[in-house]
């Protein structure tokens, strides 16, 4: 498996509109070789942290060129104060419960 971890800095004040926007960008859409992605509200920290988690590194690529999952981005980054920061890699070891 591929994917990727990610940081998201909200813009204050705007933790509940990038929720809907997400649930909104997403519902129904499951990118082709997905497997799952989650995003967490650490509890000691400002940013929110994300993982992406595809079947392969050309799934994951695949989905990073895709005019749809562009758009989706688009309307994420109006809720953050920067671009997310990315670690691209393969996962090595995991269990989906």
């Amino acid at each position: 498996m591929y994917g990727t971890i990610f940081s998201l800095d909200i813009k204050e004040g705007q933790e509940t509109a990038l929720l809907e926007t997400m649930k909104t960008a997403t519902a129904g859409r499951t990118p082709e070789g997905m497997v799952a992605w989650f995003v967490m509200k650490p509890d000691n920290e400002d940013k929110w942290l994300g993982v992406a988690i595809f079947e392969s590194k050309e799934a994951h690529i695949n989905n990073a060129n895709d005019p749809k999952q562009a758009e989706v981005f688009g309307k994420i980054m109006a809720h953050l104060n920067s671009d997310p920061t990315w670690t691209d890699g393969s996962y090595v070891i995991g269990e989906i419960a």
